[in-house]
């Protein structure tokens, strides 16, 4: 099945069978390897990207579904304003370990703060508890949060 999708803003097709998550769409097929596969079973959060600006599975998302809905991934949330935000927030605080999760953890983090610029404490729980971080980074990803909403 051809399928089109407008991903980081640029319109990009794709052969693919209509079931095929996005997620493999996205790093086999376009090559944009910053979303990482976790679970599978859309329970880490890995695999977090944004379509019309709200985070999604792309694990479990067949490509299919997304239609003319606009796909953001980790490679271009930077030019967002809440994403290059969460991102310089991310390297000040020094965020990351082991790294693997943290595309989706800014993923998320970036789509909480364009729709709420003061998260509360109880606003960041709700927000990122779908991101699994074995490292336990989850104080630094909460102060990096709270660091991006004052800048």
């Amino acid at each position: 099945m051809r399928i089109a999708l407008n991903v980081n803003g640029q319109v990009r097709e794709a052969d693919v069978p209509p079931e095929m998550p996005l997620l493999w769409v996205l790093r086999d097929v376009f090559g944009l390897t910053g979303t990482k596969y976790g679970c599978g079973i859309a329970q880490c959060g890995a695999c977090t990207v944004h379509v019309d600006g709200r985070p999604v599975r792309s694990c479990v998302l067949p490509a299919s579904a997304v239609g003319p809905g606009q796909i953001t991934t980790v490679e271009a949330v930077g030019q967002t304003p809440a994403g290059a935000k969460a991102q310089k927030a991310w390297l000040e605080v020094e965020v990351v370990q082991c790294g693997y999760c943290q595309s989706g953890q800014v993923m998320s983090a970036a789509a909480l703060l364009a729709r709420n610029p003061n998260p509360s404490d109880a606003d960041i729980d709700v927000a990122m508890s779908g991101n699994i971080c074995r490292c336990g980074t989850y104080p630094r990803i909460r102060e990096a949060i709270k660091r991006a909403a004052k800048a």
